[in-house]
């Protein structure tokens, strides 16, 4: 009935160390088929977050809170698999985003697997309440999933700042729609990186493939959600542990992949 999953144990010391970078990356593969050529095929849909270990999503409102160098190191080492960081605007506001850079340990294998030099950013947003001063709506790569029912000012607003809008259903993002267009776009590796109301929605649809959950080695009690938010589940969803890494910090961190249907 009990099995042991050993944990893979990372030292904070060696975070920023090419070689554990790319050991990392080793526990974390996209499945091939997520690589297939644009239009063809279904991407692989991962979603990372951290919380506390009572779970809270955010320590003074931030997730990045409740970070700690090995869990920049797993953030790092995903952003560098994937094809697109798709994000809450409301989250990538609070936290600061910028557009995802180039990394150095990673540049060969990116260019070996045809992926760009970096992952490109994707801002979630029915109310395209950005700010047309943000400085990744210039870059040529961002792109806003929005929907038909989103304002059209604020639609001609950040189009007329640089901004590529895409619209994905009709009075809220369906996040089918959304990954269809990744697929459209050639973004089989999908990273989503919250916030709580987006995985919420993503996990009603049915898209979610994999969480990969950092356990925070802090108790912070207080009024801060889950890592999803949203109506209850019809049905709940089974997933499976395959990879168990733990840092001398007391940070955990699981990968859960989706049980097959049966």
């Amino acid at each position: 009935m009990f099995s042991e999953l050993k944990a893979t144990h990372i030292t904070s010391g060696s975070v920023d160390d090419p070689a554990t970078l790319r050991a990392l990356a080793d526990l974390y593969p996209y499945p091939p088929t997520s690589s297939s050529p644009p239009g063809t095929g279904t991407p692989w849909f991962r979603v990372n977050f951290v919380s506390s270990i009572d779970g809270a999503v955010t320590r003074n409102g931030k997730s990045g809170d409740l970070a700690g160098p090995g869990d920049r190191a797993v953030f790092r080492v995903l952003r560098a698999l994937a094809d697109v960081v798709v994000v809450g605007a409301r989250t990538a506001l609070t936290e600061g985003y910028r557009q995802p850079q180039p990394d150095d340990v990673f540049v060969a294998a990116r260019r070996r697997d045809g992926q760009a030099p970096a992952p490109t950013l994707a801002l979630v947003s029915r109310s395209l309440g950005i700010p047309t001063d943000y400085s990744p709506l210039a870059h040529p790569d961002t792109v806003i999933f929005t929907c038909e029912a989103a304002p059209a000012d604020r639609r001609r607003a950040l189009t007329d700042a640089g901004a590529t809008v895409v619209s994905c259903g009709e009075d809220t993002v369906d996040p089918e729609l959304l990954i269809r267009e990744c697929g459209e776009r050639g973004w089989g590796r999908v990273l989503c990186e919250g916030g709580p109301s987006l995985f919420g929605s993503a996990l009603a649809a049915g898209v979610v493939d994999e969480l990969c959950h950092t356990t925070s080695p802090m108790l912070v009690a207080g009024g801060a959600g889950r890592i999803a938010n949203g109506p209850a589940l019809a049905s709940q969803r089974s997933m499976r542990p395959v990879t168990v890494v733990a840092d001398d910090d007391g940070f955990v961190f699981t990968r859960w992949v989706r049980e097959p249907a049966r």
